[in-house]
């Protein structure tokens, strides 16, 4: 299946345009799973096949398995004909002792050491490290990455202020020098959403968390936010890290952890919803997001050719305008949320 609608949306005030559907490449890190070779070359080829023509990365991911898959795929294609981000704040290394490293979170993945870096030579570090992992001497955008206390706790407060005594300043002259179309941030927490956007003049915000078919809670400050800013927002976690494709249920995952029995009873409504209006959850998850006047670009991830091929038929399956609005009578959404207007 391909793509049906190729509709590009500008980021900001960049000259930097994104489809859309992207590709999200965290599966191919091997996050849950380890993935065969031939399964990634098999679903980047049935991501191009579909249309496709945004990727995303980052060292993380995988801890640069995704950069070398992504890379070594995109580099055989005319560089005119896709776009492509990645993500600084983290260097690799080789681990001091190899044979007893631990890759964890991943279950899979390189053996190399991550080290955190928001200064301003560690910033223009990654940046170069990056280029050579996926053998490209150009990407179109540069997400911040993770600086925020999920990953650091207490230290947060001095890696922001190592990114503002030097690290945006790299960023920045990455840009002015045309390497590069827009500077953006990751965000993973809603209560970073609003700092971030407020505090630092990005392009675009990558929002893996805070804004999904089950979290709208930062609807009205971060969300509202870019808005304000003229900042751009891409979704990067439209099935919630799993249970939006998976369905509720044993072993479904919600924030790249075990979902709740609260978030599990969310997934039920809208499960409830779905088949009385012969919606799939995917389609729902999908699609809502694309609603909000900020949003430009979805992401989401896929390991293998089969789930690649379910999320183009979901974005482009018709939902009817009554499924929306049962979801918001039944208080599973917000009710000030933006829905999608095709019928």
């Amino acid at each position: 299946m391909t793509l049906s609608r190729s509709t590009y949306r500008a980021v900001g005030k960049t000259g930097l345009s994104l489809p859309a559907l992207g590709f999200g490449s965290a599966h191919l890190g091997e996050l849950y799973r380890t993935v065969a070779e031939s399964d990634a070359l098999a679903t980047l080829d049935a991501a191009w096949a579909a249309g496709i023509r945004f990727y995303d990365t980052a060292p993380w991911y995988g801890r640069g398995l995704s950069e070398h898959r992504i890379g070594g795929f995109l580099r055989a294609k005319p560089r005119q004909n896709f776009l492509i981000s990645t993500k600084v704040g983290r260097t690799l290394s080789r681990p001091e002792d190899p044979k007893t490293f631990d890759r964890a979170p991943w279950v899979g993945g390189l053996n190399f050491a991550v080290q955190f870096d928001y200064s301003y030579d560690g910033i223009m570090r990654a940046y170069e490290q990056s280029l050579q992992r996926l053998a490209l001497d150009t990407v179109d955008a540069l997400f911040l990455h993770d600086l925020d206390p999920m990953f650091h706790g207490t230290a947060t407060d001095d890696h922001l202020r190592r990114f503002a005594e030097g690290g945006m300043r790299a960023m920045q002259e990455i840009k002015a020098s045309g390497q590069i179309k827009a500077i953006g941030v990751g965000v993973n927490l809603t209560e970073m959403l609003e700092p971030m956007v407020s505090r630092f003049d990005f392009d675009v915000a990558l929002v893996a968390m805070p804004y999904t078919l089950l979290d709208q809670s930062s609807l009205h400050d971060g969300m509202a936010a870019c808005l304000r800013r003229g900042t751009s927002v891409i979704i990067g976690a439209p099935f919630a890290s799993g249970i939006l494709v998976t369905g509720s249920g044993s072993g479904a995952k919600y924030a790249y952890g075990e979902a709740s029995p609260e978030i599990q009873a969310r997934v039920r409504g809208l499960e409830s919803v779905c088949k009385a209006h012969g919606v799939s959850l995917p389609a729902a998850a999908l699609q809502f997001p694309m609603a909000h006047p900020a949003v430009v670009s979805i992401i989401p991830g896929a390991a293998g050719p089969s789930e690649l091929v379910a999320n183009v038929a979901a974005l482009e399956q018709v939902i009817p305008a009554a499924f929306w609005a049962d979801v918001k009578a039944q208080g599973l959404i917000h009710p000030d949320a933006p829905v999608p207007a095709r019928a």
